[in-house]
């Protein structure tokens, strides 16, 4: 019963979030681009992700005649799942985790590399070109800048000296990895867009060639799924960029937070992050894939590498081989 309690603690704010991300979303770039956005259902909008919600849920979901069924129906399912698997060893606050494991790096590793497989799934299945073409692109896509983020991800273990998150924030009493891995939060979080697939690196859904990519094949709770999934794992990975650079739910300067308090203040950071996914689309235009690829394999990965040189030198001269 417990247990059941703190899944649904964690999947349904989840679920809530990433349903209110979409609106923020819609209203931040119609501010940006001086236009209203979405204000017909509900005050100011408010009602948009549950009418959109329920549209989706109440449409009939069309297999093409071509595609593997079984397969097609899966991927959406799969990549949803393991978006919300990712949260498993998310700490919120001190004590708020669903599985404070001493490992909890690695699991969210192994969770990230199973991901392509539901978007590959998709691609393949599809029996589309389109969407072949989309699903290779973002499992290349992920794959090139999975490596990077492995590599900053060593630097902040060798700096925490654990893999366990939890740890990883209570590291950062005195001063937040920002500071000392600067350069490094910055490649985590380019390398966060090219991972979720997000402007200006929406390859895998550049309408103009691929009309939508992986995806374009499904219709109703299907594309949804996939919706879903996106979403949660933007929210994931500005997660991530505060466990790791900002201190989690840690005040500077070492000012205490209760339990109640340190959510609201991890809340806080998380959403500053969203808004810079938000900006991004918004701003700036769309890359070519080469220059996708080789910002991945020529810029970042040996800047990461020698990044992770650097610290393992600092730290052993600091502390006396």
């Amino acid at each position: 019963m417990i247990r059941r309690r703190k899944t649904l603690g964690v999947i349904v704010p989840l679920l809530v979030g990433i349903a209110y991300l979409t609106l923020a979303e819609r209203k931040v770039m119609g501010s940006i681009q001086r236009r209203r956005g979405p204000n017909a259902v509900g005050l100011y909008g408010l009602f948009t992700p549950l009418a959109d919600g329920r549209k989706l849920l109440l449409k009939e979901t069309i297999v093409p005649m071509a595609a593997n069924s079984s397969l097609f129906r899966m991927a959406p399912i799969l990549t949803f799942v393991l978006a919300l698997m990712g949260w498993a060893a998310m700490p919120l606050g001190e004590g708020f985790v669903y599985a404070d494991r001493n490992r909890g790096v690695i699991y969210r590793f192994a969770i990230s590399s199973l991901a392509v497989y539901g978007i590959m799934i998709a691609g393949w299945s599809s029996n589309s070109k389109y969407a072949f073409l989309g699903a290779l692109r973002s499992a290349a896509q992920m794959v090139s800048y999975e490596v990077s983020i492995g590599f900053i991800v060593v630097s902040v273990l060798m700096c925490a000296g654990s893999a366990n998150l939890t740890e990883i924030v209570r590291s950062q009493e005195e001063v937040w990895y920002v500071r000392p891995l600067f350069p490094m939060m910055r490649r985590f979080f380019v390398s966060a867009l090219a991972e979720t697939n997000r402007h200006p690196f929406d390859l895998p859904e550049a309408e103009a060639e691929l009309v939508s990519g992986y995806n374009v094949e499904y219709s109703a709770m299907g594309f949804a799924l996939f919706f879903l999934g996106e979403y949660g794992n933007m929210i994931l990975m500005c997660s991530r960029t505060t466990v790791r650079f900002f201190g989690g739910w840690l005040l500077p300067f070492g000012i205490p937070t209760s339990r109640g308090r340190g959510v609201r203040v991890f809340g806080f950071k998380a959403t500053f992050f969203l808004r810079g996914f938000i900006w991004a689309r918004a701003a700036y235009p769309r890359y070519r894939y080469d220059q996708l690829m080789r910002l991945g394999w020529k810029v970042f990965l040996p800047l990461s590498l020698g990044w992770v040189g650097l610290t393992s030198g600092v730290l052993m001269g600091r502390n006396g081989f």
